[in-house]
């Protein structure tokens, strides 16, 4: 509810390895999601990387895979995300 009151949407596509590819390649902005297996998110973590973005576990700790949770997006983007995760578990 926090995201959706200051962005244009949300959408999920199911799985969390494309919504990561898709931040990646720049067709969506953010992404986030918590309780994911390992499998799910690590070489989507390096796409991200790669690809220039910034990655932390929801809560914007640096062991996303540790935490089984991520969030991501560009520079600016991601620092507001994380701010507003972060308020929103408060």
């Amino acid at each position: 509810a926090a995201v959706m009151a200051v962005s244009g949407g949300t959408r999920r596509l199911g799985s969390a390895a494309l919504d990561l590819a898709y931040v990646a390649c720049g067709r969506t902005d953010l992404y986030w999601e918590r309780d994911l297996q390992t499998w799910d998110i690590a070489a989507g973590i390096i796409l991200v990387r790669e690809a220039g973005g910034f990655v932390s576990s929801a809560d914007g700790g640096a062991e996303p895979l540790a935490a089984r949770s991520v969030a991501c997006g560009n520079e600016v983007l991601h620092r507001e995300l994380i701010g507003l995760l972060r308020k929103a578990a408060a």
